[in-house]
């Protein structure tokens, strides 16, 4: 029961005042800014002109007789702005330009091996400094995206994409690999400023009917860039012996590049905004609703790390991108070693597994979005790419390239479509916590497996063959597999904006909720969100 009372004037309910009611749950004068091209929401005008005490169809009357309890609470006001489309539309063009330059090495290894005159380990590390600089980076730009805000981490990860892009424009030349490893690694600290984006932007931005959809844009923008980044290489850097002629085609790539990206850098200080002036979800509103001192940063990394489904979830998303990270990175040499002289087959073969995933992610997300079927469809996905990857590797080496096509196909398709559904699953599964926090985490996970597994698959291959090296990947494909069988289903995001939409039993805000679930209870694996 919560009582009401009169302090200095003003109702209260239990520990909140009417002024703190109506804060929270949007019922107070709204003086909401608006663009010009968005229009007032139907009936806005009227949001200050009801008195809490005021009997309506949402509201029970506080001061009739026997009426001690608040039984409804009128829904808050959500939005959708139409801007969202863009602000999702420039990070995926940014996360593209940086994905891009992940692989434009890796994929004509052979012809950068030759030109730098270095061996094939140093050549992967140029693909795996990106892994590497994930791992002791993620903690302080989480930190960061939390206490400044998502256009700031996209505004310095876009710097920082840019300066590497030129600071490579200027190693077309055999005895400058040291610059050009120095470039790589700049653009790799953008990477940490982009991995942890989508399932915070669209959080942010999108409705409960359409987030799931927006985050697989995010992640496909990244799969578009290592498209390109897979076709546009071999055919702009020829497999020539000349030097010279080398270091010209390699020079007009990387100015390519550097232009790209300065134009992205400087949309993205043009047009990037941090959020909506009105959220999207009853989620959104529950988030926004939550105290600054009531949030620790440590805390919450804490509670995820008490968490049993998300620690789960955590190893086999890294278990599963791990392996399409090794994939990606040494396909060119496991192409080569079957079919020599293929360098630019062996790019649209990876262009074949990235298309296939950028389509498998799309019709992942629209279908979560229909079904809310989180953990069936993870796990089917996750089934599907230890088949797949099983497929592949035995397959790989018949002489066909036309069934590689097929296979790498199948296996990006499936392999790449879990990206998205790992990072929408961890939301809801840590829900109230910071979606950057968690896609942090995963993504952790994915750049340390993604190192061991390049570097073991590596070593395999060039002792064993090609085989041995993929029969490595499916042992802990299906481990993950296991793995995500066991994540106990818990949808907190939904639960969250269901209650919200269907108004309160009268008893708790949205801070009380947060306080009385995600604080004091951090290992309940089913709280009463």
């Amino acid at each position: 029961m919560l009582q009401k009372t009169e302090v200095n004037g003003k109702s209260v309910v239990g520990n909140m005042s009417t002024q703190e009611i109506q804060q929270v749950w949007g019922d107070g004068p709204s003086n909401i800014e608006r663009g010009e091209d968005e229009p007032a929401v139907l009936g806005e005008k009227n949001l200050g002109e009801l008195p809490l005490t005021q009997s309506t169809d949402s509201r029970v009357d506080l001061d009739a007789p026997g009426a001690d309890t608040v039984v409804l609470v009128s829904p808050p006001e959500t939005k959708l702005y139409k801007r969202r489309w863009v602000m999702l539309f420039l990070f995926s063009a940014y996360s593209m330009s940086n994905a891009f330059m992940w692989l434009q090495y890796g994929i004509i290894s052979n012809i950068f091996m030759h030109f730098y005159n270095i061996d094939t380990f140093a050549i992967d590390w140029l693909s795996m400094i990106y892994m590497l600089t994930y791992i002791p980076f993620i903690i302080p730009v989480m930190w960061f995206l939390d206490n400044r805000g998502i256009r700031d981490v996209v505004v310095v990860g876009s710097a920082f994409n840019c300066i590497g892009a030129w600071i490579k424009t200027s190693t077309a030349a055999p005895d400058l690999f040291g610059v050009t490893f120095l470039g790589q690694f700049v653009c790799s600290v953008a990477t940490v400023f982009v991995l942890g984006i989508p399932s915070r932007l669209a959080s942010l931005w999108f409705g409960q009917q359409e987030v799931s959809t927006a985050c697989s844009i995010g992640v496909l923008g990244n799969q578009l860039g290592i498209a390109i980044g897979f076709l546009v290489p071999p055919i702009m850097v020829p497999n020539v012996k000349d030097k010279g002629e080398l270091a010209h085609h390699i020079s007009i790539m990387f100015y390519m590049t550097a232009g790209v990206a300065t134009l992205l850098f400087i949309l993205v200080v043009i047009v990037f905004q941090e959020r909506p002036k009105i959220p999207p979800t009853q989620a959104q509103v529950v988030a926004r609703s939550i105290p600054p001192e009531e949030y620790s940063y440590m805390a919450s990394i804490l509670r995820l790390l008490r968490n049993i489904p998300f620690i789960l979830l955590i190893i086999s998303y890294g278990l599963n991108v791990g392996c399409f990270y090794a994939v990606s990175t040494l396909l060119n040499r496991m192409i080569i070693e079957h079919y020599p002289g293929e360098e630019v087959n062996a790019g649209r073969i990876g262009l074949t597994i990235v298309i296939a995933g950028m389509v498998g992610s799309l019709i992942c997300g629209i279908w979560l979005d229909r079904t809310k079927t989180y953990k069936q469809t993870t796990l089917a996905i996750y089934l599907l790419s230890f088949v797949g990857m099983l497929v592949y590797a035995f397959t790989l080496n018949l002489g066909h390239l036309w069934v590689v096509f097929i296979t790498a196909g199948a296996l990006g398709f499936f392999m790449t479509g879990y990206l998205p559904l790992g990072f929408e699953f961890a939301v809801e599964l840590t829900y109230p916590e910071s979606e950057g926090t968690s896609s942090g985490l995963l993504n952790c996970s994915a750049q340390v497996f993604g190192i061991i597994f390049t570097i073991g698959q590596g070593k395999i291959i060039d002792h064993f063959g090609t085989l041995a090296g993929n029969i490595f990947l499916c042992v802990f494909l299906f481990i993950g597999t296991v793995m995500t069988g066991f994540i106990k289903s818990d949808l907190r995001r939904q639960k969250a904006n269901q209650m919200a939409e269907a108004g309160t039993e009268g008893s708790q805000s949205p801070v009380q909720n947060y306080q009385a679930t995600a604080l004091s209870s951090p290992s309940n694996s089913n709280p009463d969100y």
